[in-house]
């Protein structure tokens, strides 16, 4: 099969010729990947952000944003079946250890990561496990929500541990409406009744965000924090989600939010440098945010299939996937998700 693959840090991937994967165990999914989305983390891991992190042996094949087709499943897997379209959480968790067992599986003692820890899906198949696979509903294809696996995922997972802070009274800043950030607009929008702001240097994708929703749309530049908190009436938001985190927004995001508030980082490849009495004066809250449970998969997919959430998407085909990392990479995909169609 053919398969986007890493060699080196700091250099362009390659197109190669590997070998099928194959079913290791009675709980294993083979998947056709019929579409994988292009992320920012491939990015980054591809700048070697990711190296000593994810320990992976090069070369290995990226890609962790992943929908498809069953084409074969283990003995003892009862919940798909071969035929089924499916979107992959993009974690492969043993179901066993402390945090699988109360829910928290993101943080699975012995998880695997594909496409970061090791072989992907920007390829034409993927092997998984059964605790990764929800069945998508009728009416819902690969290419339409494979974005959703991990961005969607993720600006789903930050909102839901938001949503008891966004009150109808409360209001929400969106930093960065692109790939990610119009997923966490439209999440908000769905899960929540708070007045939400979006921030964007891109007039494009500033009125996107308008159409899908937001209540106040503010184009970045040298005052935008002064702008954002003047619209606010001077004191911030409740919560402000910072889908870029890097070059400035960091700093920005922490003046956005009010005292008592939170400031919760979904982007990264930056730093937030915070004095402590600034935080104990002001008592705000840093959350971190990583990529959602299944649990936080399988309520994404039924706002999907109710329409309340959507991508906007640009497919490519898998041979065209060194154009779409360069696409993203160099900003021309505003509020749009690439999209790698085997």
């Amino acid at each position: 099969m053919k398969a986007v693959r890493v060699h080196e840090y700091g250099k362009p991937p390659s197109i190669d010729d590997v070998p099928d994967p194959e079913l290791q165990g009675p709980l294993d999914v083979l998947v056709h990947v019929d579409a994988a989305g292009v992320c920012r983390t491939d990015l980054h891991i591809i700048e070697g952000q990711w190296a000593e992190a994810s320990g992976v042996g090069l070369p290995y094949v990226i890609g962790h944003e992943n929908a498809g087709t069953v084409v074969e499943v283990g003995d003892a897997v009862r919940n798909v079946s071969v035929g089924d379209k499916v979107i992959l959480h993009p974690l492969v968790t043993c179901g066993l250890c402390p945090p699988c067992r109360r829910g928290d599986d993101v943080h699975c003692e012995n998880g695997e990561f594909p496409g970061i820890s090791r072989d992907g899906g920007m390829a034409e198949l993927l092997r998984t496990n059964a605790r990764s696979v929800v069945k998508l509903a009728e009416g819902l294809q690969p290419v339409d929500v494979a974005a959703l696996a991990d961005a969607g995922l993720t600006a789903q997972h930050a909102v839901r541990k938001a949503v008891p802070l966004l009150p109808a009274t409360a209001r929400a800043v969106v930093i960065g409406a692109g790939g990610l950030g119009h997923i966490g607009l439209q999440c908000l929008l769905a899960m929540t009744p708070a007045e939400i702001t979006v921030v964007d240097r891109s007039a494009e994708a500033l009125a996107k965000a308008a159409e899908l929703g937001a209540h106040r749309t503010v184009q970045a530049g040298d005052g935008t924090v002064a702008e954002v908190l003047d619209a606010l009436g001077g004191t911030g938001a409740e919560v402000v989600f910072d889908f870029v985190g890097e070059h400035g927004t960091e700093a920005e995001g922490i003046a956005m939010t009010r005292d008592t508030g939170s400031y919760y980082v979904i982007g990264y490849g930056g730093a937030v440098q915070v004095p402590t009495l600034e935080i104990i004066n002001r008592e705000i809250s840093i959350v971190g945010n990583k990529v959602g449970s299944y649990t936080d998969l399988r309520e994404l997919m039924a706002l999907a299939a109710r329409g309340l959430v959507t991508l906007s998407t640009r497919t490519y085909p898998l041979t065209s996937a060194l154009e779409a990392l360069d696409d993203l990479d160099g900003g021309r995909l505003p509020g749009t998700r690439a999209i790698l169609v085997p």
